[in-house]
């Protein structure tokens, strides 16, 4: 590189000293080759005088090589035949070593084949892993190893599907089989149950109180569990019931759950059979549309669930791990919620309160059932409350129709009693007891109409209905006797008031058949206290208890009794007004015929009939009941009097008016209903009396000068009242010349009605100014 980065010619100068290098290293080789050449040109010579001596060494030893050789190919043909046997042996050996490993795995495999054809799949899955883990290892090497280990999954999937097809039937099989199967648990369940009650009432054990159904199943070992159980029939001969085992064989479920989990895919296995059940499960909870309409139809459908829980709990108990006991409760849970809604829904289209009764037996006995396999069910009790609730209405609806056909039947006349015998027969029906009536001789007549024993009767009967829903309901006496009085009390407050209240305003029920209506509530009053015995004794519950509810019936009958009372007096009145409206006055007449109007009259001769009818009524009601009548009267006589269409009155008219007032006044005089005292009813006229007597008399100067003193003589008289009559009378005088006579006698006649009408108009003015 110095060379190069010198001046030019740089090249030339380095070839230079090259050639001169070179020139330097020749002369030194060319002083090293002078320096050994005698050596080597001694060597040589050394060299060609051995070559004579070798070339006689050669051959020397060619021909000892050829001798050699003659001699020694015997020996390499016996050594070759020996290294062949020995050869042979070793191969020999080693295939027979190689069979003896080949052999067992063709056995295990030939094994594999059979149990796949005799459908012994849990063994051949356990030779298979034989095959996989110490058989075939040891020959893999060879291809007919591979062509089986290529076939092993195969096989493996081929038998998971055959399982799992087996698993399908299996499931079909229950799905078929889950109402059999319930049928058969809820039999039991109900025969153990009647085996436990009357095991009860043998001990003398209160039959009221709470009967829990324990467990009735045994398990024989931790993986098996049986349903069956032995009961004593009525030939007193044992039977077996029929189990969930007998009726489905459960191995396709062992072979598939023992399948999976040899393969690893337990957890895959018992996922889908989770699902497959839960899927089932929805099946199973879903309700047919007309299932209310029968027994039958519930029947089924509970059938079908205890079925689905008594397969779930066997599973639960005979396989580890399959399903577990928060699974089945998660299902229960699901499954109860469901059955709720479904039987709130089905239950409230149930109509017949014996169907209702049977739905309510049903769901006591699906209750019993399940919680024997350890569910628990009170939920489905509670319901039972809402379903009772809806079995009272349904009595109610039935016995409204009962008390209504009682009362279409009724003839509302006092029952009659020819003998002895016809009246133990009405005394064993209603409790009725008259020291006064048991005195007269037969024939006799009872108070009270033919639908008070019936009525009494037939709430008897809602009694039984009633308890027969509150039985086997695990609650005590004490509530069951709450329960009757509530419902009996609803029957009383709301269907019989309803009933009673409807009949009193029906058009075709008279006075004589309100007379009777108010005697007979007086009657079934009377009866509440041995209703309340009648329940006590059911229920053995003393009516002393604190806690014990009264009958309202005192409130129903007094109600109806009023609205009775209350119909008479509407009744009365407008009876008095149909009279009264076929009144016919000639207003304008000139004196009166002498006599009281027909109408009234008759309408009299009607009250007095009518009031003997209420003799049998309590004082006070047909006291009120004739003052009523006499004040509506008056009050009808009165507003006849002021009706605005009548534009004039003669005088006549008022003396023929004043005669049938009159005769109301007599006939309140002659006490047609005894107890009042002194003149009472006949102030019921007071007003119309006062006003007649003003006009009869003429007294115009009294009535304006002692007007608004409290002993004035016309004190009841108002100076409208009188104004407006007043000026009926005058405009009459004017059209028909009535005053004429006064006119002759009595110029000044006219001017004084004048005078008295500008001084009770005066008055009426003033009286409206003050207010």
């Amino acid at each position: 590189r110095s060379v190069y980065d010198d001046q030019p010619n740089a090249h030339q100068k380095f070839m230079e000293k090259l050639d001169a290098c070179i020139r330097n290293h020749d002369r030194e080789i060319e002083k090293m080759c002078n320096f050994h050449h005698q050596g080597f040109v001694d060597a040589i010579t050394e060299l060609l005088k051995v070559r004579a001596d070798a070339e006689k060494l050669k051959v020397q030893v060619t021909d000892t090589n050829r001798r050699l050789q003659d001699a020694g190919k015997e020996v390499i043909a016996q050594t070759e035949e020996i290294i062949r046997c020995r050869v042979q042996q070793r191969n020999i050996t080693t295939v027979v070593e190689k069979l003896q490993l080949c052999l067992p795995v063709l056995e295990m495999y030939s094994k594999l084949k059979e149990q796949m054809s005799v459908k012994r799949y849990y063994s051949a899955l356990k030779t298979m892993e034989q095959l996989e883990n110490l058989y075939l290892p040891r020959v893999s090497q060879y291809r007919f190893c591979q062509i089986m280990i290529e076939n092993l999954p195969k096989l493996r999937e081929e038998i998971k599907e055959i399982s799992m097809s087996d698993l399908k039937d299996f499931l079909e099989s229950i799905r078929k089989h889950s109402d059999r199967i319930g049928e058969t648990a809820m039999k039991q369940a109900q025969q153990q149950k009647t085996f436990s009650t009357a095991l009860q009432k043998q001990n003398n054990v209160n039959y009221g109180r709470n009967v829990h159904l324990g467990r009735n199943r045994i398990l024989e070992s931790k993986n098996e569990i049986t349903l069956k159980r032995t009961f004593e029939d009525e030939d007193e001969h044992e039977e077996e019931v029929l189990t969930a085992q007998d009726l489905v064989d459960f191995s396709p479920v062992y072979r598939c759950l023992h399948i999976y989990s040899v393969l690893g895919d337990g957890e895959i296995f018992e996922n889908y059979y989770r699902k497959q059940r839960r899927k089932q499960a929805r099946l199973v909870l879903q309700p047919q549309s007309s299932m209310h309409e029968t027994v039958e139809g519930y029947r089924r459908y509970f059938s079908q669930i205890v079925g689905f829980f008594v397969v779930e709990d066997h599973i639960l108990h005979v396989t580890q791990g399959l399903v577990t006991r928060t699974y089945t409760d998660e299902l229960w849970n699901m499954a109860l919620s469901k059955i709720i809604a479904v039987l709130r829904t089905h239950s409230s289209y149930c109509s017949d309160p014996d169907l209702v009764l049977e739905l309510k037996n049903l769901i006591v006995v699906f209750a019993d059932t399940l919680q024997g396999y350890g569910f628990p069910v009170n939920r489905l009790f509670d319901l039972l409350f809402e379903i009772r609730d809806q079995y009272n209405e349904t009595l109610l609806k039935k016995w409204s129709g009962l008390f209504r056909d009682i009362f279409e039947a009724d003839n509302y006349s006092p029952i009659p009693v020819a003998n002895e015998e016809e009246y133990r027969i009405v005394i064993s029906k209603f409790p009725f007891q008259d020291p006064e009536l048991d005195k007269q001789s037969f024939p006799k007549k009872l108070p009270m109409s033919q639908s008070v024993p019936q009525i009494y009767m037939q709430v008897k009967e809602f009694i039984y209905a009633s308890l027969k829903f509150s039985e086997s309901l695990h609650r005590s006496s004490t509530e069951i006797d709450d329960m009757l009085r509530k419902s009996t009390n609803l029957l009383l407050t709301r269907t019989l008031s309803s009933c009673l209240q409807n009949l009193i305003k029906k058009p075709h029920i008279g006075l004589t058949e309100l007379v009777q209506i108010i005697i007979n509530t007086t009657h079934l009053e009377q009866a509440c206290k041995y209703l309340e015995d009648f329940i006590s004794n059911i229920t053995n519950i003393s009516q002393l208890t604190v806690h014990t509810a009264r009958l309202y019936g005192l409130s129903t009958f007094k109600d109806a009794r009023h609205a009775a009372e209350g119909e008479i007096y509407t009744k009365l009145n407008q009876k008095i007004d149909e009279f009264i409206q076929i009144a016919d006055y000639d207003w304008t007449m000139s004196e009166s015929d002498g006599r009281a109007s027909g109408y009234l009259m008759d309408l009299i001769n009607f009250l007095r009939s009518t009031f003997q009818v209420f003799t049998h009524l309590p004082g006070k009601v047909a006291q009120t009941a004739c003052m009523s009548a006499c004040q509506h009267l008056s009050m009808s006589l009165m507003q006849m009097l002021l009706d605005s269409e009548l534009k004039q009155i003669s005088m006549g008219a008022i003396q023929q008016f004043n005669l049938d007032v009159i005769q109301c006044e007599l006939f309140a005089s002659s006490e047609p209903v005894p107890g009042f005292q002194g003149d009472t009813l006949q102030l019921a006229f007071i007003d119309l009396r006062q006003l007649l007597d003003l006009f009869m008399v003429w007294d115009w100067s009294t009535y304006l000068a002692d007007y608004g003193q409290a002993t004035s003589k016309y004190l009841r008289v108002n100076p409208s009242t009188a104004l407006t009559l007043l000026e009926k009378m005058k405009d009459s005088s004017k059209k028909n010349n009535i005053f004429a006579q006064f006119r002759k006698n009595d110029r000044d006649k006219q001017k004084l009605i004048e005078t008295v009408v500008k001084q009770l108009r005066s008055l009426v003015n003033g009286m409206s100014q003050h207010t």
